[in-house]
């Protein structure tokens, strides 16, 4: 093997590393089903971090963003949905605009089954691959949709 693809692992698996000691720290678990259950409260703020993306490129504004608009559409609180992963059902708070134009792409309306995305989304956070990468991905898995990158960026702050 190559120095340069070992050296590029390294930094790889250190990354995902790093997220795994930081859940073993959080939550302490002893058992498979414990595992399971952390890897599902960090699911939710991962999807519902990718959903605030999503609402923030579709009214063009970020949340909390007191200027200008150039919309007249608006946040209108959130609805709360249940979605069944691999590792179980796991409930999601997704947002809603008062205009009721907002198609989510993350966890599509009427959508229960996410488990082929939230595995794949973990194992490459895991891998530490970068944000553009996971988007790419997650684009090959529901082919109807074309992700903007940035829907990603809250990922890191929110799994940590």
């Amino acid at each position: 093997m190559g120095t340069a693809l070992m050296a590029r692992r390294n930094r790889q698996n250190t990354r995902g590393a790093a997220i795994a000691q930081a859940i073993m720290a959080e939550y302490q678990p002893q058992t498979r089903e414990e595992m399971q259950d952390a890897i599902k409260d960090i699911f939710g703020p991962m999807f519902e971090a990718m959903l605030q993306g999503e609402m923030d490129s579709h009214l063009g504004y970020g949340n909390n963003n007191r200027g200008e608009k150039n919309t007249t559409n608006r946040r209108n609180g959130y609805s709360h949905k249940s979605v069944n992963t691999a590792y179980g059902k796991m409930d999601v708070s997704v947002p809603r605009d008062r205009e009721g134009s907002f198609e989510p792409k993350a966890i599509p309306k009427r959508t229960k089954d996410i488990s082929r995305i939230a595995d794949k989304v973990l194992s490459m956070y895991a891998r530490g691959m970068s944000q553009r990468g996971i988007a790419d991905t997650v684009e090959d898995i529901t082919p109807a949709v074309k992700y903007r990158r940035f829907y990603l960026l809250k990922f890191p702050s929110a799994t940590l």
